[in-house]
């Protein structure tokens, strides 16, 4: 499964010369730009300050700090899908530590087929979770309609006298004979009444 519509931006967190260039082979420019390498967590949080990377993958450990809280830490409210490759023999621990957390883990060495079909599976994460964010952004503009709406009609209540069902057909009336919204009309109402 070959993800070509979108093209994801890459925070490699990894210490490992020899191994970074290996890791950064995987990732073609056509599919993942920017690809930035940093060596410790201390620079990858400060990356992650001025940049919202949709990628970012840890090999652990690393100068600063193993790796574990970070990898949480970059899937806590966020949007970005993370990868922690850590030693064959820590695997198991890590893993079922990792899991609850969202945080995706693989042993090393890693052999390239799986490591691909590692990040077609991150990809298509990350796609799941920009579709989330625009459900929710799409529930929150609809209760915020909903609130307005319904402060328009407690005023048209309070200061014309109308009742809760004349005030509701008032607002979609004005919204059709307007072209508006009801949110808009709604709003216009709050601002002619107050």
């Amino acid at each position: 499964m070959t993800l070509d519509k979108h093209v994801y931006s890459v925070l490699l967190v990894s210490a490992a010369k020899k191994g970074n260039a290996a890791l950064l082979s995987f990732l073609p420019a056509e599919r993942f730009e920017p690809v930035t390498v940093v060596d410790t967590i201390a620079k990858a949080r400060r990356r992650l300050v001025d940049r919202n990377y949709d990628l970012v993958i840890i090999n652990a450990p690393l100068p600063d700090d193993f790796g574990r809280k970070f990898a949480i830490d970059v899937c806590t409210d966020s949007e970005r899908v993370a990868l922690l490759m850590v030693r064959n023999d820590m695997y198991d621990e890590i893993s079922s530590r990792m899991a609850p957390h969202g945080v995706l883990v693989i042993k090393r060495p890693v052999e390239r087929l799986l490591l691909e079909q590692i990040l077609d599976a991150m990809c298509s994460v990350r796609e799941r979770l920009r579709g989330i964010r625009k459900k929710s952004l799409t529930l929150e503009e609809k209760m915020e309609e909903i609130r307005v709406v319904n402060r328009a009609k407690w005023a048209l209540i309070n200061e014309r006298h109308m009742t809760e069902e004349e005030a509701h057909r008032y607002i979609q009336r004005q919204a059709m004979d307007l072209c508006l919204s009801k949110k808009e009309t709604a709003e216009r109402i709050l601002k002619n009444i107050t």
